[in-house]
C-alpha cells in the first residue's frame, strides 16, 4: 500500500480546475461580506470592552489612592497619650 494507491482529490493530470457556477460565486461573496461585518462588529465590541475595563480600573485605582491619602491624614491616634494610672 503505497501512496500510488490513493487518488488525489483534484485530478491534476487532466489540467482542469473545478469551475464554480455563478450562483456559487455570488453565495461566496455574500458569505464573505457577512463574515466581514461580523468581524468588524466583534472588533467594536472588543474595543468598547477594553475602554470600559480601563475606566473601571481607573476608578478603582482612584478610590484606592484616595483611601490611602485619607488614612494618612488621620492624626488622632498619633497624639494619643495614655492616661496616668492612679496607684492605690
Amino acid at each position: 500500500m503505497g501512496d500510488s494507491d490513493l487518488k488525489s482529490k483534484i485530478n491534476s493530470a487532466e489540467g482542469k480546475t473545478p469551475v464554480l457556477k455563478q450562483a456559487e460565486l455570488d453565495y461566496m461573496k455574500i458569505i464573505e461580506q457577512k463574515n466581514l461585518e461580523r468581524v468588524q462588529k466583534l472588533q467594536q465590541i472588543s474595543r468598547r470592552n477594553r475602554i470600559t475595563g480601563c475606566a473601571i480600573g481607573a476608578g478603582v485605582f482612584g478610590i484606592y489612592l484616595y483611601s490611602i491619602y485619607a488614612v494618612k491624614q488621620e492624626t488622632f491616634l498619633d497624639d494619643f497619650e495614655e492616661p496616668v494610672k492612679v496607684q492605690q
